[in-house]
């Protein structure tokens, strides 16, 4: 499958919300119930990317949206900063092509440029794929968590795996060096 990468925009906010959508509906990959309309995912879109975070689209040659991600703060406590969760979702017609995989190496790459030194994926459903996807590109697993959602008429697991980027852990942050200055608490 021929696919190319690039900064998503405002305009992808209709394709992006009707990925999300179909995710929603039939997978596990989210926990919400009710997809949500296109009004509140341009508000996600716009909370993300005016932080700074990288949020990237895959768009095949003849233009359709094939998928997207970005990376978040895990959380927003001031501690946490150096620490991004990646989300990444999936047009149907693109799952099994390539198209997770190559999204999430050009989201660590870009993180790990930003100075983050830490990526977490919070795989809801416990999915074997997404599960995949982060062990090829270096994770390790940090966990489980059982039961965590029920959705589709089932309990569904969470597992939690993590990379380190850049430095990791061997070293301090540089004071005032993005991402630090990043976290406005």
């Amino acid at each position: 499958m021929s696919f190319t990468l690039r900064d998503a925009t405002p305009s992808d906010i209709p394709a992006i919300t009707d990925i999300y959508r179909e995710s929603v509906l039939n997978g596990v990959a989210s926990y919400e119930m009710t997809p949500p309309a296109e009004a509140e995912m341009a508000s996600r879109f716009s909370a993300i990317t005016s932080n700074g975070y990288p949020y990237i689209a895959a768009v095949a040659a003849d233009g359709v949206l094939l998928g997207y991600a970005y990376a978040s703060a895990y959380r927003t406590r001031p501690a946490y900063r150096f620490l991004v969760e990646d989300s990444i979702y999936l047009a149907p017609q693109a799952r099994g092509q390539g198209v997770g995989k190559a999204l999430l190496a050009e989201l660590i790459r870009r993180c790990t440029e930003l100075g983050f030194r830490q990526m977490v994926a919070v795989i809801g459903g416990a999915h074997p794929a997404s599960v995949a996807v982060h062990r090829a590109a270096g994770f390790e697993h940090g966990g489980l968590m059982k039961g965590t959602g029920f959705k589709h008429g089932r309990w569904l697991d969470t597992i939690i795996m993590q990379l380190p980027l850049g430095d990791g852990v061997t070293t301090d942050p540089e004071p005032g060096v993005y991402p630090d200055t990043l976290y406005r608490g």
